[in-house]
């Protein structure tokens, strides 16, 4: 997010997300934030070795999740986003909320159709380009086998959520290309089916240029199994506070930021698609309307909360 045009006259310039350090993004490759804090269902962690190598669960989740994003590519839903600014009080004095359709047009080509929009109140803040690029591509965090050797990916240990036994793993950028977004936080992996069901994190870098400040906040997104194979995105919570130093002879100004995404209403879509995992078929699309759908806004009550 970027300060809001109307407090530009009293504040801005150089900025740094909540709990990160003051380098420029350009000279790390690392950024120390506070993640989102975990929820009543995260057990305490075990930190000793898995029975499977962490070499082998990485190149398992990594196929599950090429797998997951082609899958993605044959579906329909919903997404409904909300930003929320919180005064002092813990009261909200401005939001930015939209419903969104995301289907293909006549071509196959990914489109996105607004369902619903009030007014914008946003006034501290202003959704920026960034913002929308992570709503639309890295809140729903995929590392695929093509995208992983951009990342370090270190085992943490088994953790059970909500009577679900996972693998964690800590996913860092490896460098950071200027102009480039990545994620960094922690993953967790269903230790039975070896698929990604959380991701904790940021999105980084921010961008600290001044005049162009453009930060977000930590984030936490679940996923649910809707067709029984995949496991698809269908809540993503965030909490921050946004740090603009002062500058430029203006004040400083700390704004807090809440937001919501929520995936429902999940239709497969396209002509006959096959997708193979490991030599077996493990999804099919069979029709333009398909009937696999989920109109849940939050994970199932069998697994991660």
């Amino acid at each position: 997010m970027q300060l809001g045009t109307a407090l530009l006259v009293i504040a801005v310039c150089s900025a740094s997300a909540w709990g990160r350090d003051k380098k420029k993004f350009d000279d790390q490759a690392t950024v120390s934030f506070t993640s989102m804090p975990l929820d009543s269902g995260f057990g305490p962690m075990d930190v000793t070795a898995p029975p499977t190598p962490p070499e082998e669960i990485i190149e398992k989740f990594k196929a599950k999740e090429t797998v997951f994003r082609e899958a993605l590519n044959h579906y329909t839903y919903r997404r409904a986003v909300r930003v929320q600014t919180v005064n002092d009080d813990n009261k909200v004095d401005g939001e930015y909320y939209e419903v969104d359709d995301v289907t293909f047009d006549p071509t196959g080509k990914r489109a996105e159709k607004v369902v619903y929009a009030p007014q914008n109140s946003l006034q501290r803040i202003s959704m920026s380009p960034a913002d929308f690029q992570d709503i639309q591509e890295r809140l729903p965090f995929v590392l695929t086998t093509e995208d992983a050797g951009q990342y370090d990916i270190k085992y943490v240990g088994r953790q059970t959520v909500d009577e679900v036994t996972c693998y964690v793993f800590d996913v860092s950028p490896k460098t950071i290309v200027k102009g480039k977004r990545y994620f960094q936080g922690k993953i967790w992996v269903d230790s039975e089916e070896l698929q990604v069901v959380i991701t904790s994190g940021k999105n980084v870098p921010d961008d600290l240029r001044k005049g162009h400040e453009d930060l977000s906040t930590p984030f936490m997104t679940y996923r649910q199994q809707v067709d029984g194979t995949n496991w698809f995105p269908t809540y993503t919570k965030g909490d921050g506070v946004l740090h603009f130093p002062a500058g430029h002879g203006y004040l400083s100004n700390d704004v807090h930021v809440r937001m919501t995404v929520k995936y429902t209403d999940y239709k497969q879509y396209g002509s006959t698609t096959k997708m193979i995992f490991e030599g077996q078929e493990v999804s099919s699309t069979p029709d333009k309307t398909g009937s696999d759908k989920t109109d849940s806004t939050k994970p199932d009550a069998q697994k991660p909360k």
